[in-house]
């Protein structure tokens, strides 16, 4: 019996990598989706390597999604994924598959994430890559090419992620569906739409202070790490009552040191006048 050859990347592709071959959207999504060493996106028919970036890169990355997760864990009014997990973007000109690095979907958004879902089925609406700089192509495909899909596609904000400042770019999406800076408050401090309250400090991206630091900053305080802020907020209750109880205690061991002086002295008194006050007390 002759073998039958089924169709794969393994018997009728190539071997990786496979940047720049041509598939159709149902191979991509059955072939080159998951199982291989690279992370492939899907442009239009052609696969797309996905970049990788440095450690200092990362060090940024994880510092802020650090923060992310703790405003998410205070305020839980989004989900939020960072498997790569691919979405579908239907643009007027093409379609293209992302995977972004990490993606946040808003508990009100119609396409919920599900539990075994392997991708997604909806619009993300927030955005995170870590900007590749491996190459000009991949660094230009994370700052200009994505930039102008997401915001085509209705992604609400797209975060740009970099150890160098140049890089890094937080946007937000206008009423004309193009993509504008957030804007900058005084500090340095940028504020979230699609998360209210997740705020954070640009020259922190470079300090990435540990979050413990954050908990007496006025920045973070509202969302990071609570439960500590409580239970330091307890200690210092129990503080405060110990060290008032000792005051407590001091005034009254110098009422009564006091009292003592005072017997004394009248003691000594009586002694000068001849009068036993010993006898006296006892009588």
């Amino acid at each position: 019996m002759n073998a039958v050859l089924l169709p794969g990347p393994s018997l009728t592709s190539p071997p990786e990598p496979y940047d720049g071959m041509r598939v159709s959207e149902a191979d991509y999504w059955e072939f080159y989706y998951l199982g291989h060493e690279a992370t492939y996106e899907w442009n239009d028919g052609v696969l797309e390597e996905k970049g990788v970036s440095d450690y200092l890169t990362f060090r940024v990355f994880d510092w802020f999604i650090q923060l992310l997760t703790e405003f998410l864990h205070t305020h839980p009014m989004a989900d939020r994924v960072g498997l790569e997990m691919g979405f579908l973007l239907a643009l007027s000109k093409k379609v293209v598959i992302r995977r972004p690095d990490y993606g946040v979907v808003r508990h009100d958004n119609p396409v919920p994430l599900t539990g075994l879902a392997q991708s997604y089925r909806g619009i993300f609406d927030l955005c995170l890559e870590g900007v590749s700089t491996s190459s000009k192509v991949m660094e230009e495909r994370d700052t200009v090419v994505k930039k102008a899909e997401y915001a085509a596609g209705g992604i609400r904000e797209y975060y740009l992620l970099h150890h160098s400042p140049r890089l890094r770019q937080f946007y937000r999406l206008n009423a004309q569906g193009i993509y504008q800076p957030m804007p900058i408050a005084p500090g340095g401090i940028l504020s979230s739409e699609v998360l209210p309250g997740f705020q954070w400090r640009l020259q922190d991206l470079d300090r990435q202070p540990p979050m413990d630091a954050l908990v007496t900053d006025p920045v973070y305080q509202s969302y990071v790490r609570l439960e500590y802020q409580r239970e330091r907020q307890r200690a210092d209750q129990e503080q405060q009552r110990a060290d008032q109880e000792r005051q407590r205690a001091d005034q009254e061991q110098q009422r009564a040191d006091q009292e003592q002086q005072r017997a004394e002295r009248l003691a000594a008194q009586l002694r000068t006048l001849g009068i036993d006050p010993d006898a006296e007390s006892s009588q």
